[in-house]
């Protein structure tokens, strides 16, 4: 969807808001996947590189299965936008999955918001961004509430959630590679080369700790990869219909759900640390999406509209 596309698509918030939340049910569940597959709950425990390869393997199927039924016109694919995008894309999702065998899918989740923040601020030296007063409040509340997230005291430190920081940090990257492809390509054109090349990378890289799934634990893979498709297919016709001021909200129901999703499946109900590093993070997080809903032309389409679904 090129910008004029996306600016002449009728204009529906309500439907934006429920296809955004949609996407984040989604979302979450491909984290309670990714931690069912990462440890012996679905049978003996896959390594994040192969739980990976199974999230770009079936996402490109459904994806092409797309592609090939509504025969978009592709225009000339930015090959190295492309190839950075994906790149840090894949290991931020494998960092990620690595994350949420070992702590709660509630302080993954949240740690991972920091990713607009980590974008926001390797845009000044990498875009030569100019960040004013309230942005970098805005950095500051979400890595606040990342500290407390992180649990930095002997006793009560999690080594895992340096992790999900690190997928935070790496997401924060490809976020420059997806501002750079902004209103180049159409949407659907981006979702099919980044999940043609992430199977591409995922299955060289899967070589090395390959592991013969068992017949539950391909559907598992299965499942997590339609289930991003589906997202990103939810996150995109959602973007089209509405401000990215107002839908930007409502993707932080990702952590309601992953928090449910882990209480209901593994027992797990957050802490009073997990309530207060993730509100804090959300905190920073929604005062950067509302500044940068403020400073952005209501004509210009949202440059980092996918940082949420890019796993």
């Amino acid at each position: 969807m090129t910008t004029r596309a996306l600016l002449n698509t009728p204009q529906n918030p309500a439907l934006a808001a429920a296809l955004i939340l949609l996407a984040t049910v989604f979302i979450a569940a491909t984290t309670l996947i990714a931690k069912a597959l990462g440890t012996v709950a679905a049978g003996p425990a896959l390594h994040p590189l192969q739980i990976s390869f199974g999230r770009f393997l079936f996402a490109f199927v459904a994806i092409t299965a797309v592609v090939a039924i509504r025969r978009p016109r592709f225009v000339s694919p930015h090959w190295g936008l492309h190839l950075g995008r994906t790149s840090f894309g894949w290991l931020g999702v494998t960092l990620m999955f690595a994350s949420v065998a070992y702590i709660p899918l509630a302080d993954a989740t949240a740690i991972t918001f920091l990713n607009p923040v980590f974008g926001m601020l390797l845009a000044i030296p990498l875009l030569g961004e100019r960040v004013g007063p309230w942005r970098w409040a805005a950095a500051a509340i979400a890595l606040v509430g990342a500290m407390i997230l992180l649990r930095p005291t002997p006793a009560s430190f999690q080594p895992a959630s340096l992790l999900a920081l690190a997928a935070a940090m790496v997401m924060g990257l490809e976020l420059i590679f997806i501002k750079r492809l902004a209103g180049r390509e159409r949407p659907l054109q981006i979702l099919w080369f980044n999940n043609m090349l992430g199977c591409g990378i995922a299955s060289v890289a899967v070589l090395a700790v390959w592991q013969t799934p068992t017949a539950a634990q391909w559907g598992l893979l299965a499942a997590l990869g339609l289930l991003m498709a589906c997202a990103q297919g939810c996150f995109i016709n959602g973007m089209a219909r509405a401000d990215a001021s107002f839908v930007a909200p409502f993707s932080y129901a990702t952590l309601i759900f992953a928090t449910v999703y882990d209480l209901l499946f593994f027992a797990m109900a957050p802490d009073w640390i997990t309530v207060s590093g993730a509100g804090v993070i959300l905190a920073g997080a929604a005062l950067l999406a509302w500044r940068e809903g403020r400073q952005r032309p209501s004509a210009q389409p949202p440059s980092g509209g996918d940082q949420d679904f890019s796993r």
